[in-house]
């Protein structure tokens, strides 16, 4: 544990900006959307019905998506890395990593330019605190 410390990196999403940029960009809600507008009422609700559950399942995949690119490019800086329970966040952020990292103290810049690139992402934020003592990494 010598020369290291332990950090915290917890990532955060928009859901109203991804999911905006999700509609944007997806065929299937497009169409459904099209639909919507030349349907009667009953039918326009159950259309607009089934947009939601094609955006909230897209919404689930880009979120893992996100967790595993997020996740592979923080593991390249850091010697161990810890997941730990998600909290919530607020109103207008979800938390899609809480992460604790292993560092070696002079290349805990290099983590922090990663967590900025991260940040430059629309629709994501980073919280990066440490460093701690390496609590999280000590067997108990």
């Amino acid at each position: 544990m010598r020369g290291k410390a332990e950090y915290g990196v917890q990532i955060f999403w928009e859901p109203r900006t991804v999911a905006r940029d999700i509609a944007a960009r997806s065929e299937a809600i497009r169409k459904l959307e099209e639909e919507v507008r030349s349907k009667p009422k009953g039918t326009a609700y159950l259309l607009r019905q089934k947009a939601e559950g094609v955006l909230k399942r897209e919404m689930e995949t880009r979120a893992r998506a996100c967790f595993r690119d997020f996740y592979d490019r923080i593991r390249q800086h850091v010697c161990d890395i810890r997941l730990e329970k998600t909290r919530k966040a607020g109103e207008d952020k979800q938390m899609i990593a809480n992460l604790s990292c292993l560092v070696h103290r002079e290349k805990s810049s290099e983590l922090g330019k990663e967590l900025e690139a991260i940040t430059g992402v629309e629709g994501f934020s980073v919280r990066f605190t440490g460093p701690w003592p390496p609590y999280s990494f000590v067997d108990r």
